[in-house]
């Protein structure tokens, strides 16, 4: 026996959605259960996601909303932790939310109220929530998991890992989850950033710097993959709801291919007007359709700009084309700095799908965002927090 070590029966490393959301599922089924989290306060990526509203769930969510190298292992935990049991909690607890857009819910007021969901829920269950703490190894010995950390040793029976992954390191993130998948020979899927910016360099910076600020609806195509909502310019690149969604596909050289009108036949609206005489500049009608910044931009640098009843109809075509797939290629993405989530990461076929319990190690547990299983956009990414994290806190 190690004197002065702190028992439980669980250990939850992480106090984020995940890890709060399965200490009180245990808890709840009468566990005792400590959560050990780095920072200084749980939650700290809920409280700035959604703009602060947190986009906690989202109603369509299905297996085809995730990226993993084994696409079927997140269908059991989803399938017996669904939207409509995280709107239930969400309501119980008096929560005010409204749909924004796709199935996409968020809190009326603010994100805290989701962050105050989860610690009251622990509360009631009677979790143990350390916080600041700095953890310095993890073995396995004597039939228990130890925990040394700074403020002293931890231990317990099972252990479950809910780190999360290596976005936002100014929030607390780190590899501390797969340092520990790794020492019980757990196999790494190659980790990078997901749902994140593109930057531009040399001469398409150049070009596009300009436009800083501006947005609109596109559809955006990469790999097989294609998604329409927002582009927006920036002062680096690009950015928007389409893209951070299309980043998740993309690789380094790729060109993406952006429709600037989804939706419309370019084409045949371009040589509709010059069949009628429309004397309009192709700059005034392009700016009719699209941002004027943007319609002067490409009239000035890849268009002539004339009369579009001076253009013949082969130019008009060319010119619908180019508009509707739009070739760019990032010179990388801004990185985990500013990632919402983070591609790959620990081995799903090492992990079981029902109760994400280690297959290398009994007892311990891998859930959330350190598993090779990353959401879309739009709330996905905290419904699999909840769904990993009820299944394994049921099968603690």
């Amino acid at each position: 026996m190690n004197a002065g070590a702190r028992e439980s029966q669980v250990l939850v490393i992480g106090g984020g959605a995940a890890g709060l959301m399965c200490a009180a599922t245990a808890a709840y089924r009468g566990k005792t259960v400590t959560v050990l989290e780095g920072s200084n306060r749980c939650g700290k990526k809920i409280l700035m996601s959604g703009g602060g509203r947190c986009n906690f769930t989202n109603t369509g969510t299905g297996p085809g909303n995730f990226l993993s190298r084994n696409p079927h292992f997140c269908k059991s935990a989803l399938a017996r932790y669904r939207p409509a049991d995280f709107i239930e909690l969400v309501e119980r607890h008096g929560i005010a939310y409204h749909e924004k857009e796709l199935g996409q819910l968020f809190c009326d007021e603010s994100s805290k109220q989701i962050v105050k969901l989860l610690l009251d829920e622990c509360d009631w269950a009677g979790v143990h929530i350390a916080t600041g703490i700095a953890i310095s190894a993890v073995r396995f010995a004597g039939g228990r998991f130890e925990v040394e950390t700074a403020q002293g040793l931890y231990r317990a029976e099972k252990l479950v890992v809910a780190t999360g992954g290596l976005s936002i390191p100014s929030m607390g993130a780190s590899g501390l989850g797969y340092q520990i998948a790794r020492q019980f020979g757990h196999a790494l899927i190659e980790t990078r950033a997901g749902l994140v910016p593109f930057t531009l360099s040399g001469k398409p910076l150049e070009q596009y710097a300009e436009l800083a600020g501006v947005a609109l609806p596109i559809a955006v195509r990469v790999g097989g993959a294609e998604f329409r909502n927002a582009l927006l310019f920036t002062h680096r690149g690009l950015s928007g709801p389409a893209i951070l969604q299309i980043s998740s596909y993309w690789e380094l050289g790729q060109p993406i291919e952006i429709d600037l009108l989804p939706g419309r036949d370019a084409a045949v609206e371009l040589i509709a007007l010059q069949q009628q005489g429309h004397k309009a500049e192709l700059k005034t009608v392009l700016g009719d359709w699209l941002p004027k910044r943007l319609a002067q931009l490409l009239c000035t640098a890849f268009f002539s700009n004339r009369p579009v009843n001076q253009y013949k109809h082969a130019e008009l075509r060319d010119i619908a084309f180019a508009l509707q797939h739009w070739r760019i290629t990032p010179s990388g993405t801004e990185g985990y700095r500013t990632a919402e989530v983070t591609l790959g990461g620990v081995d799903t076929d090492g992990v079981s799908s029902s109760s994400f319990e280690s297959k290398n190690q009994p007892g311990l547990y891998f859930i959330g965002e350190v598993l090779d299983v990353t959401g879309h956009l739009g709330g996905y990414n905290f419904q699999w927090a909840w769904a990993s994290g009820h299944a394994a806190g049921s099968a603690l």
